[in-house]
This record gives C-alpha cells, sequence and structure tokens, in this order.
C-alpha cells in the first residue's frame, strides 16, 4: 500500500502558487495582450523563476 498524502498536498500548494501568480500578474497588466501574457506567465512561472535563479548561479 502506498500514500499519495504527500503528492496531493504538493500539487494544493502548487496550484495555491499559480493563482498567486495569476493575481500578480494580472494586477501587472495595462492591455489586452499583457492580459494574455498573464495567463502564460501564471502556468510556467516555476520555469522561469529556475531559469533566473541558474542564470544568477552561473554568474
Amino acid at each position: 500500500m502506498s500514500s499519495k498524502a504527500g503528492t496531493a498536498g504538493g500539487g494544493a500548494i502548487y496550484a495555491l502558487g499559480i493563482f498567486g501568480s495569476f493575481v500578480y500578474w494580472w494586477q501587472q497588466a495595462d492591455s489586452f495582450w499583457e492580459y494574455v501574457l498573464s495567463f502564460i506567465q501564471g502556468i510556467f512561472w516555476p520555469a522561469w523563476m529556475v531559469y533566473e535563479i541558474f542564470g544568477i548561479l552561473n554568474g
């Protein structure tokens, strides 16, 4: 028997992060295309964050 409770908790935290990202990017948008981009940024924010962190660590 395996427990999936840890996975469900991680998914909930990830979903909260996505919704928070949607709110942040939506507030920053001024035009129609920026609102469209805010949804894309909300979905892919972890990838951008990791990319920026690796760029900082690389120097």
